[in-house]
């Protein structure tokens, strides 16, 4: 029987998805439920599992290479079982490929060419029999072009965990109406504790947010057409800035973790994350975010959010500032959380409310404790 290994979709958001490494070459043999090629997408590497035993006949989609989700990859089929090879590309060709290719004629290379400079075929004039485009003629308006052009020193194709993150974060800011709320907060209390227990503020900052959000259960929850979804569990997610691009592991239940669990979890993800080893289960389920740029500098900005979630905390950096105690100038340690929600689902009230119970948290660190 003829089996196709497809394009999984992993989130309700995923369109195209990345072929990382194909574990088998062609001809070789498979078992059902063994990992048989590596999938990068929703900024995690996934490992798709065989659906049939028999033979790995066919590759249709290389390593390194996108495809849309329910395309077909590959053909799976007994040894010497006969398939049509034609009848499964044309079913893995999308519609608005096919289009393409009946409007403007070009050879593989130049199409090739022509993505990679991000060249509108229409543009080119074919040499080619019939007016077909081949490289040269790619090539050639290349250098008529550049004379018009910056100089371009390198090309970054826009895939796997950045295509994710492009998509996802241009769907947030299209249909969240997005606002914001600052608060400053003392954390000359916190850094005693983070002394104290040798745990990391951002472990701190999470286990602030988790009772927070127990107490704010709107914040904790998600606009799904005509409701609001409003979670139970609190999957606080962090964002973890990666040479792939932005990742955001989840740490479940973070409600009921200690802060010594919420630091370990914390540091194990973040290396995983950076070496690019997350599993779907680690990046997927969040109900809230924490994004951390503190470290580089920053005071405060306006983070956006992570779809579907209703809310992200942005954190700036601790330094030393003059604040006034009971009409004296003292110096204590500062920083600045910025709550960007989802209008639609919290209004500005509910969201300083939320706010200053973080805040409280952080500056009453005895309370994070238990």
């Amino acid at each position: 029987m003829v089996t196709k290994v497809i394009m999984p979709k992993l989130s309700l958001t995923m369109k195209v998805g990345t072929v990382g490494k194909w574990y088998k070459k062609e001809g070789e043999s498979v078992e059902k439920g063994e990992p048989i090629v590596e999938i990068i997408s929703e900024k995690a590497t996934y490992d798709l599992e065989a659906p049939a035993s028999g033979v790995l006949r066919k590759i249709l989609v290389e390593e390194d290479a996108d495809a849309p989700v329910n395309a077909t990859l590959a053909v799976i089929t007994a040894p010497d079982e006969a398939f049509s090879e034609a009848e499964i590309l044309a079913e893995t060709v999308p519609k608005e490929e096919v289009e393409v290719e009946e409007k403007i004629r070009a050879s593989p290379a130049a199409k090739r060419l022509a993505r990679e400079y991000g060249i509108d075929l229409s543009m080119v004039v074919g040499s080619g029999p019939d007016g077909r485009i081949v490289e040269e003629d790619v090539q050639r308006f290349i250098e008529e072009s550049r004379r018009l052009r910056p100089k371009v020193k390198e090309i970054i194709p826009l895939s796997g965990f950045r295509r994710t993150s492009a998509e996802r974060v241009s769907a947030s800011f299209k249909t969240a109406p997005h606002s914001t709320v600052m608060m400053k907060v003392d954390v000359s209390k916190a850094a005693k504790l983070h002394e104290r227990l040798k745990v990391s503020y951002t472990a701190i900052i999470v286990k602030a947010s988790a009772k927070a959000l127990k107490e704010h259960p709107m914040i904790n929850s998600t606009f799904d057409g005509d409701k609001i979804r409003v979670f139970e569990d609190v999957n606080v997610g962090i964002a973890v800035a990666t040479e792939q691009g932005l990742v955001v592991p989840v740490i479940r239940n973070a409600d009921k973790k200690s802060l010594k669990e919420l630091d370990e979890a914390i540091n194990a993800l973040t290396d995983k994350a950076r070496k690019g080893k997350l599993s779907r289960e680690e990046v997927s389920g969040g109900t809230f975010t924490i994004s951390n740029l503190g470290m580089y500098g920053v005071d405060f900005f306006t983070p956006i959010i992570n779809p579907p979630e209703a809310a992200i905390l942005g954190v700036g950096r601790i330094n030393e500032r003059p604040v006034v105690v009971e009409g004296k100038i003292e110096t204590k340690q500062v920083m600045t959380l910025s709550l960007s929600y989802d209008h639609r689902i919290v209004d500005g009230a509910p969201a300083a409310e939320f706010l200053q119970k973080v805040k409280h948290y952080i500056e009453v660190p005895e309370t994070l404790e238990s």
